[in-house]
């Protein structure tokens, strides 16, 4: 599908909005970014705060808005304000657990509601290694019966998967798996350390680039679209690939990567998006952080509008800075469409600002990305 015409400008208007609706949930994921509990926060956003959360959203026009956890289904709320997302004329996506709670009837009565898309974590190709990683036997054979039970009512269904050493030599098996589901987008998660991730291992730099040739391939002949998730320099990776495959005789796919719209119409993010940049994430408690995976606050919803904290904030006015990148992302010629995860560099230095920790990519002299990348 053709690219929209239609560019936000992220000093203004996210691109991506994220709700963690409740830190509550009855997994234990290992890589688990909230450090998710069994039991709901008695200071999480209540419904009307939730409403005028999504009274700011629409507002704002983001494309994009995913209500996650936790587990959204710990909301008995969560039915009502899906449905107050349509009122409002947000397109809204949920990131449910594979638990109990996940039955065919509440996948129906969401789509009832007005869910634009499912979205469920799928970190392995066979029971052992997915189970294994969220420490809940069955979890599994749950999420395959999501995922099923969504297309049988025409539920669009996006999995998200996050790569580790956990399971980095399972992606072969996973890509087939994605191959066989009737999926829309395989969004692909590059571990941040934080939370109860911080304990997991993460793949190195060149192991990055090897993922990112794999997808790259992969995208060149399914039907799904496929997307990474702190691995903003997939990005400079894409536009390397993309000025190869427009030599003459190439005979390549141009996998676009600029804002493409998914089989269901939920658009991707334009180039140069970034935590803070065309993104921002909302704690359970109204903290508004430039990614779930950056736990630094611009405010607080309870006081300040999210589009009054996204666009004057002094810290989110400064991830937009690019001038501000320091190390080798601060001299790289590809830093205004990738700019390096922030989230990563702030887990790994302390340093928002620092160079991203996983990248191979050395720049050069060349000030223009086509200039680099032939």
């Amino acid at each position: 599908m053709e690219a929209p015409k239609f560019i936000p400008n992220f000093d203004e208007q996210p691109f991506v909005v994220i709700w963690e609706t409740t830190q509550a949930c009855d997994l234990a994921c290992v890589h688990c970014r909230a450090c998710a509990q069994p039991l709901r926060d008695l200071l999480e956003l209540s419904t009307k705060q939730a409403k005028k959360l999504i009274d700011d959203i629409a507002e704002l026009k983001a494309p994009v808005f995913v209500m996650t956890g936790g587990d959204p289904l710990k909301r008995p709320d969560i039915f009502d304000l899906v449905g107050y997302c349509r009122e409002r004329g947000v397109r809204a996506s949920l990131t449910p657990s594979a638990t109990p709670l996940l039955t065919k009837d509440a996948i129906i009565r969401l789509k009832e509601a007005g869910l634009a898309r499912l979205a469920i974590s799928l970190d392995g190709s066979v029971p052992e290694l997915h189970d294994k990683f969220r420490k809940v036997d069955g979890s599994y054979d749950c999420t395959l019966n999501a995922v099923r039970w969504a297309r049988e009512i025409d539920l669009p269904v996006q999995i998200n998967t996050t790569i580790t050493r956990h399971n980095l030599h399972d992606l072969d098996n996973m890509i087939a798996l994605m191959e066989r589901l009737d999926v829309v987008l395989w969004s692909v998660f590059f571990l941040v350390p934080t939370g109860r991730g911080s304990s997991i291992d993460l793949i190195s730099a060149e192991e990055f680039e090897e993922v990112f040739e794999k997808l790259y391939q992969t995208a060149q002949r399914v039907s799904f679209d496929i997307k990474s998730t702190e691995a903003q320099h997939y990005r400079r990776f894409l536009l390397q690939k993309r000025i190869e495959d427009r030599k003459p005789g190439s005979g390549k796919k141009v996998i676009p990567f600029l804002g493409v719209s998914t089989a269901d119409g939920i658009g991707r993010a334009p180039k140069g998006i970034n935590d803070g940049k065309g993104f921002v994430f909302v704690s359970h408690r109204g903290e508004v952080y430039p990614s779930g995976f950056l736990p630094i606050s611009g405010g607080n919803i309870r006081k300040q509008s999210l589009g009054d904290i996204y666009r004057n904030s002094p810290l989110f006015k400064d991830l937009r800075d690019a001038s501000k990148l320091e190390g080798k992302c601060g001299r790289c010629e590809f830093r205004d469409i990738c700019g390096g995860s922030r989230a990563r560099a702030y887990a790994l230095t302390g340093n928002a600002f620092a160079e991203e920790p996983c990248c191979v990519y050395e720049p050069k002299r060349a000030t223009k990305p086509e200039e680099a990348a032939v």
